[in-house]
């Protein structure tokens, strides 16, 4: 199952780039951001409720999902745009594949949690990677304000994003999964971003030609409610730091797609990225392999105590060895 959504979300959101390509045009994007988690929305809670799945939330619940939908659902995306408009946008993945490691220090700053040394190498050779990937882009781009901005903008849109992860994480904690806290977010952000055009006199167009509602339809199902359920779901099972990983893959996916549709040629320093990419993905998902406990220990001796407390086995019972899981 984690091998499936993990996949799942890096081929999804290695090709909604295409759809957002189309959706430029005559609709304001911040607009196209609104209808889109709008009609995402709408949807989980639609398939919610006639499943009877809804999950009940209490106040802090729902404060927490008002703090997701602003971070993950509205200021991610008006960054990640924003700075479109002053960088390349290769240099917009290379900063956003930061998300590994900023995933893993913030654990490690809010919830206490330990910074794995593997994850951490991990995401630095994924990141390197990618920026041999992307390198012609990086070369060719001058340094000025405009580009500070531009890497401003990028790094304000991963934190946010990394924010996002780690209170979705504690969501599932709490027993809410992402199907109910999605469903509440995307409806908050898109309240939020709705609100900031109103006050800015964003106008609410819309294009009818079947490119951008085709495009929108894509962004709405597969983008929104496929993939930040199955990418949310996998920061529950597997953790921030390594679901996070995605954000390094899912460019790889994207350059392969556009060598297809768009003739894009693989060089020498593309394909050494691409091996740093994956080396860095084994890197990630090594299991740490820790010394077993000895029989004597502490440790040891307080879990043999409760299962027989508890009327169950010890834990270095012949009943037990060797038995799965």
């Amino acid at each position: 199952m984690n091998l499936f959504l993990y996949a799942l979300t890096v081929l999804i959101w290695g090709t909604t780039w295409i759809a957002l390509k189309m959706q430029l045009g005559t609709v304001e994007i911040a607009a196209s951001i609104v209808y889109r988690f709008a009609l995402a929305a709408l949807i989980l809670f639609a398939v919610l409720l006639l499943s009877r799945r809804l999950q009940p939330m209490n106040r802090r619940g729902h404060l927490i999902c008002l703090a997701q939908g602003l971070c993950l659902f509205c200021l991610n995306f008006v960054c990640f745009l924003s700075a479109s408009q002053w960088i390349a946008s290769g240099l917009v993945a290379v900063v956003f594949s930061t998300a590994t490691l900023w995933n893993a220090l913030n654990a490690r700053l809010f919830f206490g949690q330990r910074i794995e040394a593997n994850v951490m190498a991990g995401g630095g050779v994924g990141l390197l990677g990618l920026g041999l990937m992307f390198w012609p882009e990086l070369a060719d781009h001058g340094a000025g304000a405009h580009t500070l901005l531009g890497l401003g903008l990028a790094l304000c849109g991963t934190l946010c994003f990394s924010a996002g992860n780690l209170l979705s994480s504690q969501q599932q904690r709490a027993g809410l999964k992402p199907l109910t806290t999605n469903a509440w977010g995307m409806l908050y952000g898109a309240g939020m971003l709705a609100s900031y055009c109103l006050l800015a006199g964003v106008p609410f167009s819309v294009d009818w030609s079947a490119r951008y509602l085709g495009s929108l339809l894509y962004l709405v199902i597969p983008g929104s409610v496929i993939a930040f359920t199955a990418y949310l779901s996998l920061v529950g099972r597997l953790g921030p730091q390594r679901a996070a990983y995605c954000t390094v893959l899912f460019p790889v996916v994207a350059l392969n797609v556009s060598a297809v549709a768009e003739g894009y040629q693989w060089t020498a320093p593309a394909l050494c990225g691409l091996v740093a990419v994956m080396v860095g993905n084994l890197l990630v998902f090594r299991r740490r392999v820790s010394p077993s406990t000895p029989a004597g220990s502490p440790d040891r001796a307080d879990a043999r105590r409760a299962a027989l407390r508890a009327g169950c086995p010890a834990p270095d019972s012949p009943s037990l060895r060797g038995s799965g899981p």
